[in-house]
Parts: structure tokens; C-alpha cells; sequence
């Protein structure tokens, strides 16, 4: 490296004495040549483990580093630690060869290079040979081009049309050239550019953006369509997975942010190929390009993410409308390699606690494009043959494309679809073995018979107790059948609608106060585990049973635990937004206390590492560490305090019974499946969601008998509903469906049926839960049907056969 005046400073590795300071010791600093000092060096060049450097006044060439191969000319194959003379006869430039030698004997320097174990200088032995170059002034018409503000408003200035030959090279050799794309948009402030590492790219995002839109207009096609082809035909073929240095990764960083990789006639021959370079990068240059990654600006990174989605949609639209067998292959690989670019993106999204919300990653069109049954069942059987998509994408060319591989992408209604077919699969599994077992049994009489479905047989007035009576004794493999339930004392046969009811009803008794098993939160109106309960842990492993069976069979069950639940069950930590959630006014005050902006938090507050509890009427103080009680809380230890008071809540008070709910809950419904869910994506799974549109639900009613969607009873029918009070109409779900909760897929989801009855007015409406069938009677007055509808809908609980 050489300052204005022509001094050298080296650093970095030296075991050769290639650094010039009469040692082998590398040099983590710049450290300057003693024995250059007093001598203007205008050139340097660095081989593999060697050095040249230039001295225009002398004329002479010294060099230092490795000679095993001869490259430092000095006549031996001894390694030098210090710059020594090249032999050579050198003269000095002083504009014409010296009066009293031959000009052609003496060589004047032109221009040294050095690379590998060789060294090379370009002279000239006649009179008047020109100057030597010149390092330390650049001159601009030497300088490579790069993407800047006059070069881009020059080939503006040119009207739409054929452009001339010479602006159209200098826009190809631009965009031909990884090294003038990576010199392009750099950070000019405090010279940015030179601190260019692993963590840090020297590039100026906001700039690339600004310059590229600004040079790819629709007024001016010509200029974008000699851009694509550059990149197509010459760029983007010539990138290589191993790079010479971390600058030559800038390219990797800015080339989203041109507008011709999201033209979808640009993907297959830019954005694709693009993702294949960057997909195919050795792991140390892949691990700073996700390092640069890390500390982008939401905007800029969430740019790149859309650009490859939007690949992918467009590939998946494309196999929807049928791809020549001849071509799948290549299709196959464009999607594997859209999907891995979007693959490292998430997993640098995930390690850096997210750049950006998880959701962005979903591709919503998934379901439309794709079967999620069957490309569910495919990677199932991928799996079960060892078919592995952790390798190259030749290799993966020839493999299916299973989109279950890459499930970052499926958002929660894709995600249920997937748990629900994970779900049948397993069922069927159950069934076919006890079809198995009971054939056996015909043949072997040891064997007992087994019934394909899991049969509870409950009381209303014992229902927790008959149920735990019978699924005490379940077997694992027992809990993967499908679920019937039949009421003591009632015919109703269970095609869903008593399955229902069993799990609101049992749901119910178990959260009663009467247990004391949770404690209810009067301001949140939300239920956590007590550990001051009686109750036997058995119990809370029901309940984790019953919410597993719950999802497990597509029932909604109505559970009024925070989101902290789901959290745990899905090994994610609690935080104070969950206190918040929870107990709003302790999550206000810890906020508060991390808030407070002045260094008095002990006097203020006045806090130990200690929470007060009620036990029975009285009051008990708990360490929420060791020796807390003799631990202040202070500015320094806030922290520490409040995740503590949050761990103390969530975890450490109720473990025992948690742990309980938890194995009971997985022991039904585990698997990797569960896994790919966001906490508030399983609460709506277990819960339902709320997001009524009522408009919705009358468009997808069918009807049957009579009825059609413009016969006056459910012409009044659709008036009555409308006006009903939200209360009300979630009421009248339950009556129906029996939940007041609508399925995590949304009212379109939700089918219900209307059809006609014989009987008269006098009767009420009837509904069929199993179906959400509702027989109602041919009223025709508006207040009659108000008034029957309500009464019904009052009185919702009970089955019999109608």
C-alpha cells in the first residue's frame, strides 16, 4: 500500500518475508519499509508470497518475499526478508537515454507486474520511451467504468433508438464486468469503501437503488435490453463459486436492486441463474455474503426475498399450466434453486432475530398452485427413501420438487392443510394395524381384537372422570385413531357434531374454578396454571390429551390461555409481552422500571429479586435468585430482574404441571408437522380465530329441498341473522358447528347447510352439528323466525336422534 509520497506500508502475512521488514512475523497493522524509506515508489505488485516495488528515480526494481522459483530476479533462489536490487541494467526516465550508455544495453521501466511465483517488467530501451506508470495519481482514462451519475445521465442524453456502437460497448463492458459492477456504488463518506471485510460490504444500498432505476426507464428499452443481455450473456456465465477477495461479493449484494431481475421475462435468464451463482458459492465466501445480509435495512432485504418469491410463483404457475416433459428437468432445477436462495435468506433471517417478520417468507399462492396433500404425501415418501436435498443443485435437478422441503414458505392455513393430511396418514396408519390385529385374531385367539376407532364412552354428570378412566388406560398408538364419543343415555351416532360437544363440555368442567387447577386473571380474562393446586398432575396431563385430540381430530376447543402456552409448547422462551398479555398491570410496571431514564432505580423503586404470592390467604415471598432478598434491583441489573419475574411465572412456579399438560399434548399431536408453527399460529389452530365475515358465511351456504338462496324464508332467514347481535350470531354458531369460533382456514372454510323441514311454524329450527346442517321450517313471517331462531340458539345443548 502506498501513501502520496511514495512510502510502502505492509501487513498481513509475512512467513515468507514478503512484508519487507527483515522478518517472516505477519503484520496485523500497516507497518512501513524501512529500507524503501527515502525512495518515491510509484508501483507495487504482489505475487502469491512475493513483492516488487518501483523506484522511478533509480530506475531499479526491488523485491522481497519467496525466491524458490527465481521470482525476485535476484540472481538466486534464496528467499529475501528485505527489499534487494533486481538484476537488470536499469536506467532512471529522464525523458531521453543518458549520453554516455548504449540505449540498447539499458532498459527503462515501463510498467512491473507480479503474480503467482513469477515476475515480470514491461521497458522500453529506446530514447524518448514515455514515463513510467504511476500508481499513486490515477488517471481517469485508465480507471475501469463504474455504474455512476454522469456515465448513466450521458447515455440518457442519447434519444430512444439504435444506440451508437461506442455507448452501446461502454454499457456492455459495464455489465460484462463483475469488477466494474463491484466498484460501483460505494460508501464515499469517511472512505467507507476501503473498510470492506466479512462484516461490513462498503456499499452504498440507497445508492444502487437511486442509480439503477435511474437507468432503466421505459423510455429508454435500448439501454435496459443492452443491460440484460450483458448480464445474461456475459456476466452472470462467468461467476465462480470461489472468489478472489470479499469485494468481489458486492456484486452479489446490488444486483437485486436493479428492476430488471423482478421483470418475470428476465427470471429464467437472469434472476434464476443469478440465484445459481449465488446458491453454488464456497461456504466462506456464502458466510460473509449472509454477514452483509444481516445488517441490511428491512426495506433492502425484504427485496431481495420478494424477488425470489416472486420466482417461485411464477415457476409454480408455469408447472400448474403444464411443462413439457422435456423440459422439467430444467424447470425443476430453476424452483430448487429459487426456493434454496430464499432457504439461506430465511436461515440468516432466523440467526439475526429477524430482519424481518417471519410471515414475509410466506408464498400465499402455494395453495392455489399446489396439491399440499400430495406434496405432502411426496416428501413423506422422499424421506422414507433417503432422498436428500442438502446437496448441489445438479443433483437436485433430479429430484421431484417437494415444496414441504422449504415449509418456511407456507403460511398457517397451509400449514393446518398439512397438519390435517399429516393427521389422516396417521389415522389410516392406526386403522390398517388394527385391521391387521383383528384379522390376526381370527386365526391366533392369543391375539385380542381391537377397534379401529378410539371409542370414549362418557356421562354427562362424570364426564372428566370417565374420560380419564378411559384414557388412562389408551395405548400411544391408540391416541392416532379417529375419535368417537358417545353420550351415556343419548342415540345420537358421533359424525362429528358429539365429538363437539364432548370438547367444549369437557373443556369446560376441567377450567372450572371448582379445581382451583388454574388461576384466572380478572383484567386479562385469561387462565394460567396455579401452583397451588391439589390436583393430581394426572389431570393436566388430560388436559394436554384433550387439546392434542382437539387438533387432532379439526375441533376447536376454547381455551383461554395467553400465547405464552403456545410458546412453550413450541420450546419458545415467554417474555414480558406475555406478562403483558397476561397480567397487564405487573407488565406495565416492569416496562416502567426498564423505562426509567435516571440512575436512581434502586431509591426509587425499591425492589429486590424477590415476587410476593398469595398462599391460601396469606402472603409468601419467593427468591428469584439465589440470596434475591439481599439483591437490589438496580439501573445495571433491570434486566436480569424483570426476565427473572417473567421465568419465575411462566416456568419456574409451574413447571411440574406444565411438564404434564406438555407430554400429554404432544403424546397426541407431536411431530415435525407442529414444529413449522408460530406460537399464534397454534393458538388459532387449538382456539379458532375471530375473524367473522359474516357475508362470507351466507355466500358459501348451500341449501337443500325447497330452498334456494332466493326463497323467501331464507331471503327473511339471511335479514334475521344480519341483525342479530354479535353475541348472538356467535350463538348461533355454537348451536350449529359447536364452536363459536370460526377454523384457522377462515369462513370460506366453514360450509353450511340450510334445508327445508315439513313441519310448521310452531316448530323450532334444528340443527345437525356432525353436518353444521340446520332443518329450518318454512316460515314466512320475519318476527316468527326471529323469535325461533333466538329460542333455539338459547337452548344448544344435548343430543338425540330428530
Amino acid at each position: 500500500m502506498m501513501k502520496m509520497e511514495g512510502g510502502v506500508f505492509t501487513f498481513g502475512a509475512g512467513g515468507y518475508g514478503q512484508l519487507g521488514h527483515n522478518s517472516t512475523s505477519h503484520e496485523i497493522n500497516p507497518r512501513k519499509v524501512f529500507e524503501l524509506m527515502g525512495s518515491i515508489v510509484t508501483q507495487i505488485a504482489c505475487g502469491r508470497q512475493h513483492t516488487s516495488a518501483f523506484v522511478p528515480s533509480s530506475g531499479r526494481i526491488y523485491s522481497f518475499g519467496l525466491g524458490g522459483n527465481g521470482q525476485l530476479g535476484t540472481g538466486s533462489t534464496s528467499n529475501r526478508k528485505s527489499p534487494f536490487t533486481v538484476k537488470g541494467n536499469w536506467f532512471p526516465y529522464t525523458g531521453q537515454c543518458p549520453p554516455d550508455i548504449d540505449s540498447e544495453e539499458y532498459f527503462c521501466v515501463k510498467r512491473i507486474f507480479s503474480g503467482g511465483d513469477q515476475s515480470f517488467s514491461h521497458y522500453s530501451n529506446r530514447q524518448n520511451c514515455g514515463p513510467p506508470d504511476d500508481f499513486r495519481c490515477p488517471d481517469p482514462s485508465k480507471q475501469i467504468w463504474t455504474v455512476n451519475e454522469a456515465l448513466i445521465q450521458k447515455w440518457l442524453s442519447y434519444p430512444s433508438g439504435r444506440l451508437p456502437v461506442e455507448i452501446a460497448n461502454e454499457i456492455d463492458g459495464t455489465f460484462s464486468s463483475s469488477g466494474c459492477l463491484n466498484g460501483s456504488f460505494l460508501a464515499v463518506s469517511n472512505d467507507d469503501h476501503y473498510r470492506t471485510g466479512t462484516k461490513f460490504s462498503g456499499v452504498d444500498m440507497n445508492a444502487a437503488r437511486l442509480l439503477f432505476h435511474k437507468l432503466i426507464q421505459p423510455d429508454h428499452p435500448q439501454i435496459s435490453q443492452q443491460v440484460a443481455a450483458s448480464l445474461e450473456k456475459n456476466l452472470i456465465p462467468k461467476l465462480t463459486s470461489s472468489l478472489p477477495d470479499v469485494e468481489a461479493l458486492r456484486f452479489y449484494l446490488t444486483l437485486p436492486e436493479c428492476p430488471l431481475m423482478s421483470d418475470s421475462n428476465n427470471f429464467t435468464t437472469i434472476a434464476i441463474p443469478f440465484g445459481t451463482a449465488l446458491v453454488n458459492l464456497e461456504k466462506a465466501p456464502l458466510k460473509v455474503l449472509e454477514n452483509w445480509w444481516s445488517v441490511l435495512e428491512p426495506p433492502l432485504f425484504l427485496k431481495i426475498v420478494e424477488l425470489f418469491k416472486e420466482v417461485v410463483v411464477h415457476l409454480l404457475k408455469l408447472y400448474k399450466i403444464g411443462i413439457p416433459p422435456s423440459e422439467r428437468r430444467i424447470f425443476n432445477n430453476f424452483l430448487h434453486t429459487a426456493l434454496k436462495v430464499l432457504e439461506i435468506l430465511h436461515r440468516v433471517n432466523e440467526k439475526t432475530g429477524q430482519i424481518i417478520q417471519y410471515d414475509k417468507f410466506y408464498i400465499h399462492e402455494v395453495q392455489e398452485l399446489i396439491d399440499i396433500r400430495n406434496d405432502y404425501i411426496n416428501w413423506v415418501q422422499q424421506q422414507a427413501y433417503g432422498m436428500d436435498v442438502n446437496h448441489g443443485l445438479t443433483e437436485l435437478a433430479d429430484i421431484p420438487v417437494t415444496i414441504c422441503t422449504y415449509p418456511f414458505v407456507f403460511d398457517a392455513q397451509a400449514k393446518t392443510t398439512l397438519l390435517q393430511t399429516d393427521a389422516v396418514l396417521q389415522m389410516q396408519m392406526a386403522i390398517d394395524q388394527a385391521h391387521r390385529q383383528n384379522v390376526s385374531s381370527l386365526f391366533l385367539p392369543v391375539i385380542e381384537s381391537v377397534n379401529p376407532c378410539l371409542i370414549l364412552v362418557v356421562r354427562r354428570e362424570n364426564i372428566v372422570g370417565d374420560a380419564m378412566e378411559v384414557l388412562r388406560k389408551t395405548k400411544n398408538i391408540d391416541y392416532k385413531k379417529p375419535l368417537k364419543v358417545i353420550f351415556v343415555g343419548e342415540d345420537a351416532v358421533d359424525a362429528g357434531g358429539v365429538r363437539k360437544e364432548f370438547f367444549l363440555l369437557i373443556m369446560r368442567e376441567l377450567l372450572d374454578p371448582k379445581y382451583g387447577m388454574f388461576r384466572y386473571y380478572e383484567e386479562s380474562r385469561l387462565i394460567w396454571f396455579s401452583d397451588k393446586t391439589f390436583e393430581d398432575s394426572d389431570l393436566f396431563h388430560l388436559i394436554g390429551v384433550i387439546c392434542g385430540l382437539a387438533i387432532y381430530n379439526f375441533t376447536i376447543v376454547d381455551l383461554h390461555f395467553p400465547l405464552a402456552l403456545y410458546k412453550k409448547l413450541l420450546k419458545k422462551k415467554p417474555s414480558l409481552d406475555d406478562l403483558k398479555e397476561l397480567v397487564p398491570d405487573v407488565g406495565r410496571s416492569m416496562q416502567q422500571l426498564l423505562d426509567y431514564p435516571e440512575d436512581d432505580v434502586e431509591e426509587t423503586f425499591c425492589l429486590n429479586f424477590t415476587i410476593t404470592v398469595e398462599n391460601f390467604g396469606a402472603t409468601e415471598v419467593k427468591e428469584l435468585v439465589l440470596n434475591g432478598a439481599d439483591t437490589a434491583v438496580n439501573k445495571q441489573n433491570r434486566q436480569e430482574f424483570v426476565d427473572a419475574y417473567v421465568d419465575y411465572i411462566f416456568n419456574k412456579s409451574v413447571a411440574s404441571l406444565f411438564d404434564a399438560f406438555h407430554a400429554g399434548f404432544h403424546k397426541v399431536c407431536g411431530g415435525k408437522v407442529l414444529q413449522l408453527f408460530q406460537p399464534n399460529e397454534l393458538q388459532a389452530m387449538v382456539i379458532g380465530n375471530t375473524n367473522y365475515d359474516w357475508k362470507e358465511l351466507e355466500k358459501n351456504t348451500e341449501y337443500k329441498g325447497e330452498y334456494w338462496a332466493e326463497h323467501p324464508t331464507i331471503k327473511i332467514f339471511w335479514e334475521v341473522f344480519h341483525e342479530l347481535p354479535l353475541e348472538k350470531k356467535k350463538q348461533f354458531l355454537l348451536f350449529l358447528t359447536g364452536s363459536d369460533r370460526i377454523p384457522i382456514l377462515g369462513m370460506k372454510s366453514l360450509k353450511l347447510v340450510i334445508q327445508s323441514t315439513g313441519g310448521g311454524e310452531e316448530y323450532l329450527p334444528v340443527s345437525h352439528t356432525c353436518f353444521n346442517l340446520l332443518d329450518l321450517p318454512k316460515y314466512t313471517e320475519k318476527e316468527t323466525l326471529r323469535s325461533k331462531l333466538i329460542q333455539a340458539i338459547d337452548h344448544n345443548e344435548g343430543f338425540s336422534l330428530i
